[in-house]
């Protein structure tokens, strides 16, 4: 199954250095509470969870390869004004997380990190449903756990995501890519994995995408074995200006598929 592909061929520097841009950087005082999940022997990931009300659903948001979970205080509030309560992880080496990411961390480290995401929760007394959520490169990582636990959540959310993401960035940075390789990406893509979750999906995407072109969202929903699935395009947006061309219509879309779910 693709969920057992080893994925340790990938780990190599040049690879690394084109799909990770991990950058430090400190976490706001009193904007949302700062947690540190383990993922490994003296490995441990910064997450924020910004928490507004403790009946609204509760989101684990995935950021895309050159964010950080302190991007995400000013966005936050946004989601938290449409009910929701945001749980943004960074990966290895990102913000206050220690380590050096790599593909196989990438995929492995979500599990630990969506369990402490859900002991969190707990015990911070939440009632609300839960919900995935991931951006970009984030998308590896949601889709793997929507695989794993889409009977302990409520929905899926994939923005700006790709159905062959790590292959489409190889092609973007002009990197060659032999086929062995090529059919190795294809059996752990997000596309096969999408085709097993059932759970409500939601697909985000810019209409004139650059980065990760339209049609790798529209594969992403085509792929997707959700009965309960919409794919909702952003006119005249690209990759990096998707929320701010969007504006209201993306949060609002956003809360009316937690609300629905």
């Amino acid at each position: 199954m693709c969920h057992h592909l080893d994925l340790s061929f990938l780990d190599k520097p040049e690879i690394l250095s084109f799909v990770f841009y991990p950058r430090k950087d400190l976490f706001s005082p009193g904007v949302g509470s700062t947690h540190f999940i383990e993922v490994g022997e003296n490995i441990k990931i910064g997450c924020k969870f910004f928490l507004k009300e403790r009946d609204f659903p509760s989101f684990l948001y995935f950021h895309g390869n050159g964010e950080t979970v302190g991007d995400y205080e000013w966005v936050a509030p946004l989601f938290n004004q449409r009910g929701i309560n945001l749980f943004v992880a960074d990966y290895r080496g990102y913000g206050l997380s220690n380590g050096h990411p790599t593909i196989t961390a990438l995929v492995r480290d979500a599990h630990p990190i969506f369990a402490g995401f859900k002991e969190i929760t707990k015990r911070e007394g939440c009632s609300g449903k839960l919900f995935l959520m991931g951006r970009s490169l984030g998308s590896v990582p949601v889709i793997e756990l929507a695989y794993h636990y889409q009977d302990e959540i409520k929905g899926l959310l994939v923005e700006s995501g790709g159905a062959d993401i790590l292959l489409q960035l190889f092609t973007l940075f002009g990197l060659e890519v032999e086929e062995s390789i090529r059919i190795k990406l294809a059996e752990a893509s997000n596309k096969v994995k999408i085709r097993s979750i059932h759970t409500p999906t939601l697909i985000i995407h810019a209409e004139f995408d650059t980065i990760l072109p339209l049609q790798e969202g529209k594969a992403l929903y085509e792929n997707s074995g959700a009965k309960d699935k919409e794919i909702f395009i952003i006119p005249r947006a690209d990759h990096n200006n998707l929320w701010q061309v969007g504006g209201d219509r993306y949060y609002k879309k956003i809360e009316a598929f937690a609300k629905t779910h």
